[in-house]
């Protein structure tokens, strides 16, 4: 991790505060459409950081003045979760983006007096959770309760459904600003 971190440093790498959640938005629906899924609307965002105000920060990551990437975090005692996180295509083409970020949170919150990191969920063996084992967190299942009203099983609305591989393989094709402009309305009876 911290040759990854130093990779990112040496690409020229930064990180700064957001008051506004708007570049977020721009680099999280990016990052979103790249990965297949309908973003929700810019106005989630902004609710977020007006409800939770001094309990939510934005962290962006810069590289020669070009947002690349950038994470929403939530506070809660002396507890940092980062929530809504991605980065732009151009990313993936430097080295250690995401590893810079998570450790600029990290570092960052510590100063603030911070002491434990939720790095959040993930599905076993995907890329998102061995990310977040290769920095020598132990993971910790957790239990969910789903009730069943009219359905004999729990929905598997998910990017890993084969049901939805064509769907998701086309919406990554999709124009951002179309992405974005369709989105939000279908991200809405996703979850």
């Amino acid at each position: 991790q911290r040759a990854m971190i130093r990779k990112g440093i040496g690409e020229g790498l930064h990180s700064e505060w957001d008051e506004s959640s708007d570049r977020l938005y721009r680099v999280y629906s990016e990052s979103v459409r790249n990965l297949g899924t309908p973003v929700f609307a810019a106005k989630y965002l902004r609710i977020l950081r007006e409800v939770f105000a001094e309990d939510c920060s934005v962290l962006m990551i810069t590289r020669a003045g070009q947002d690349v990437a950038g994470v929403m975090n939530f506070y809660f005692r002396d507890e940092v979760l980062p929530y809504y996180g991605g980065s732009t295509a151009e990313a993936r083409t430097i080295k250690g983006v995401n590893h810079f970020m998570y450790w600029e949170l990290m570092r960052r919150s510590r100063e603030q007096g911070y002491k434990l990191f939720d790095f959040g969920r993930s599905k076993r063996d995907v890329g998102s959770y061995r990310f977040k084992t290769h920095w020598g967190f132990e993971p910790a299942p957790l239990a969910y309760e789903i009730r069943l009203v009219r359905a004999a099983a729990a929905p598997e609305v998910n990017p890993l459904n084969p049901k939805y591989r064509m769907f998701v393989e086309a919406w990554k094709r999709l124009p951002l600003p179309l992405s974005r402009l369709i989105g939000p309305p279908l991200a809405r009876n996703l979850g």
